[in-house]
């Protein structure tokens, strides 16, 4: 006997978001947390969060962790899920030497001990309030190695995570870096071999895959600047190493279109709410 029970509607104050209709009659389907992130409302890991919290329904119904569903399935988000959201915060830093990105290792702090508030820049013009809360699964959205200085982004926020650092991202970083070639007090920008400079730009691999093509010019005499898609280990020492170059510093000035701007080494401040990567 077929039940006709119309579904359950979602809770007053939901956010629904509907998918569009693929008009295909047995869809492909995927699991529930992977087209949330699709969708853009959160990442995974938030999905099964929220599903665990009874947050989100699919077509009606209350959703359970590890559902598949289809590209044309309803889903309705309840407006807790959206507070939480709101109150989620992402930090902008600027890294100095002698700290890694992630986790303490070999003895050396986390750029995250930096976010105190004594180290708040004073020109953050940011309503938000820190509170140690903002901690809580605060980590970083990319990598700057111990070596290098620069803007670091810390976030909370599963979305920012994946736009920066995700599978399919083609997040635009920019550097500025400093390199010897040679003998000392060498003209560098003079004395480097344009074919070099080209390889830069196209043509080097590292852990036997092709770099994608990267904007590399002179900014100075003894200066580089790099604009790259990809953030491979350590990506522009191995490149300048296999043309001959030796990277003296190394500072990244732009993520997207947010810039390092004025903000002092050591220091941080929140993404504003105006600003997006």
């Amino acid at each position: 006997m077929l039940d006709h029970t119309p579904p359950k509607p979602p809770a007053p104050g939901a956010v629904r978001v509907r998918a569009p209709a693929t008009g295909v009659d047995a869809p492909v389907t995927v699991r529930l947390n992977k087209r949330m992130a699709d969708l853009g409302l959160c990442s995974r890991r938030e999905a099964d969060d929220w599903i665990a919290r009874g947050w989100v329904r699919v077509n009606g119904l209350a959703a359970v962790i590890g559902q598949p569903v289809a590209a044309n399935a309803r889903i309705d988000v309840a407006r807790e899920a959206e507070q939480q959201q709101r109150q989620q915060v992402t930090i902008l830093i600027n890294k100095p030497v002698g700290f890694v990105s992630g986790q303490a290792e070999d003895g050396h702090e986390p750029a995250v001990a930096l976010v105190q508030p004594e180290n708040r820049w004073r020109e953050c013009h940011s309503r938000m309030r820190w509170g140690f809360e903002q901690l809580r699964g605060l980590a970083p959205a990319g990598r700057l190695d111990i070596d290098s200085i620069g803007l670091l982004v810390l976030t909370q926020d599963g979305r920012v995570a994946r736009q920066l650092i995700g599978e399919d991202s083609g997040m635009e970083k920019e550097y500025l870096v400093r390199v010897s070639y040679g003998s000392e007090n060498v003209n560098v920008q003079a004395a480097f071999p344009a074919e070099r400079l080209a390889l830069l730009c196209h043509g080097l691999s590292l852990d036997g895959q092709l770099l994608r093509p990267a904007q590399v010019g002179w900014q100075n005499p003894e200066q580089l600047r790099f604009v790259l898609k990809e953030g491979k280990k350590r990506q522009i020492r191995r490149m300048c190493e296999q043309v001959g170059l030796f990277v003296t510093g190394l500072k990244r000035v732009r993520i997207g279109r947010v810039n390092l701007g004025h903000l002092p080494i050591g220091q941080w401040r929140y993404l504003a709410p105006h600003e997006q990567f």
